[in-house]
């Protein structure tokens, strides 16, 4: 292997070992989308084809997820007559994710909270298991969670054993493949040929993928209405979003495992390239896959001609193998993607619920519900706020105030003098705890020169500096002598930069605190 990581052999058979275990996910996840299973190859072959070739993480494979899946399974079922709408979210979210590259805006992805991916990965995988419920029963997946426990009841009562014994039997052996097996060969390939082969040996009555193009696919633009264009930048932007947080953690992963270092921004561009290539041409949304991408890894790949050999298996599968690709039954599908959404769920975080802080936990919690029952994007942003605001109230609570008189000191030849108060203002002074300070003002009132102590403050937002711009200004409305004490000139040019300059002249701003206090009595004398 020589220092570009040309390792052909090994980039070779790390793509077709990717694309073994891409093919049943991309057929089921296509499926459980709503535009059929052809769109799930094709959004497999394209995504990962142009993220591979622009993106900025060699080793990563990307594809169709079951995070993506859900959003785009969301605005099918609004659209279910015109599919092209949903290829245009496609599109656009590939835009947002080009502009989020070069916006550079990669690097603060790293920034989301834990509990919020986790609550909000714990729900993804939910709604996948959910919503493939009615499929093994032998029925339509539904558009939504609460549609789908609302109707398993009727779905119960009316079920297709012949459906449900292969949806069983999918998932005896996704979950209990012996590991030495599923090591050489996925689990879910197995349960994919093995469980079709059944079907049509037992000549089952049960609903299967049906015709899949053996063409590559054909550009789907279409003209849409402003108000659709309105209607669907939410669902662009989510995937824009979920499919950046995705991508970038797969390539921490990628980078973890190879040593190497991914370029974000670079990596962002490559899926939007990817994820606008796949809506042009009928496919659906895709991201960086975690799993797909170390298997492709370990099995020897060390640059982008893994993913481009990927993406050439299923382009073979399409032209070569899609009449038998046709006879897959869904309730297999439904089985697979089963496994995925126990698979996505994030134990990490359940075995360590108890022990976790409680706000984590609140976060966690309100995400999921989100998540599941309402909105993937406004789960997200509600985690991100929630998150944010308990934060700012934990950090609050290292913040404190003394009150406290100099005592007399031989240095200074002082004794004490209760005309003069010093305010000791300690730990992060910010916008959260910002109010605690005008809140305690009425307690220094009976006093004739204030000293307020910044010399300890570890750190201090612009909320600070107006609140104690507020402070001096209502001290010496009361006629009270107003001294500041910080720990360097920098600080305090900056300070008054900011606005301070307006109500402390430079004279009045002292860094000692002995010098603060003498100059405090020659001003008010005992």
């Amino acid at each position: 292997m020589d220092k570009a990581g040309l390792n052909i052999k090994g980039n070779i058979f790390g793509g077709l070992t990717a694309g073994v275990i891409a093919l049943p996910l991309a057929l089921a996840f296509g499926a459980a989308s709503g535009l059929g299973a052809a769109a799930g190859l094709y959004g497999a072959i394209l995504v990962c084809l142009f993220a591979t070739i622009f993106g900025g993480t060699p080793t990563q494979i990307s594809g169709p997820t079951g995070p993506m899946t859900v959003v785009i399974a969301s605005i099918a079922a609004v659209y279910t007559g015109n599919p092209k709408i949903v290829f245009c979210a496609v599109m656009l979210a590939g835009i947002f994710q080009i502009l989020l590259g070069i916006s550079k805006a990669g690097r603060y992805i790293k920034y989301v909270p834990y509990p919020v991916i986790s609550g909000f990965m714990s729900g993804i995988g939910v709604i996948i298991i959910l919503l493939q419920l009615n499929p093994i029963l032998g029925f339509d997946s539904s558009g939504s969670t609460i549609d789908a426990v609302l109707g398993l009841f009727s779905s119960v009562k009316n079920l297709n054993l012949q459906s449900l014994f292969l949806g069983i039997l999918t998932l005896v052996i996704v979950f209990f493949t012996p590991k030495k097996i599923t090591r050489k060969i996925p689990s879910a390939l197995i349960a994919l040929i093995f469980a079709t082969i059944v079907c049509i040996a037992l000549n089952f009555d049960v609903k299967v993928i049906g015709e899949i193009p053996s063409s590559l696919p054909e550009i789907q633009l279409t003209m849409i209405s402003v108000k659709e264009l309105f209607d669907i930048i939410p669902i662009a932007l989510t995937l824009a979003v979920l499919g950046s947080i995705d991508s970038l953690l797969t390539s921490l992963v990628a980078d973890s495992i190879t040593k190497t270092k991914h370029n974000s921004d670079k990596e962002l561009i490559g899926q939007g390239i990817g994820n606008f290539a796949a809506g042009m041409f009928g496919g659906i949304a895709g991201a960086g896959a975690t799993m797909r991408t170390v298997v492709n890894v370990n099995s020897g790949a060390t640059g982008r001609l893994s993913g481009i050999t990927h993406s050439i298996f299923l382009v073979c599968v399409i032209v070569f193998f899609a009449p038998y690709a046709a006879k897959i039954p869904l309730s297999v599908l439904a089985g697979i993607l089963v496994k995925v959404g126990f698979d996505i769920i994030d134990y990490k975080f359940i075995k360590i619920v108890k022990a976790a802080p409680k706000s984590d936990l609140i976060v966690m919690l309100i995400v999921f519900l989100i998540t599941v029952f309402n909105d993937l994007i406004f789960a997200v942003g509600t985690g991100i706020v929630l998150s944010s605001v308990l934060f700012a109230v934990n950090v609050s609570k290292q913040f404190d105030i003394k009150f406290e008189e100099p005592s007399g000191t031989d240095e200074c030849n002082l004794e004490k003098n209760e005309n003069i108060l010093i305010i000791h203002i300690k730990g992060i002074f910010f916008f959260g705890s910002a109010s605690q300070l005008l809140s305690r003002l009425e307690e220094v009132m009976d006093k004739q020169c204030v000293i307020i102590d910044c010399s300890t403050i570890k750190t201090m937002d612009i909320s600070a500096v107006f609140a104690l711009e507020e402070m001096i200004v209502r001290l010496k409305d009361k006629k009270i002598k107003v001294l500041l004490l910080l720990n360097n000139r920098q600080l305090a040019g900056k300070m008054l930069r900011q606005g301070l300059i307006n109500v402390i002249s430079k004279e009045n701003i002292v860094f000692d605190e002995k010098r603060a206090i003498k100059k405090a009595s020659a001003i008010c004398p005992q």
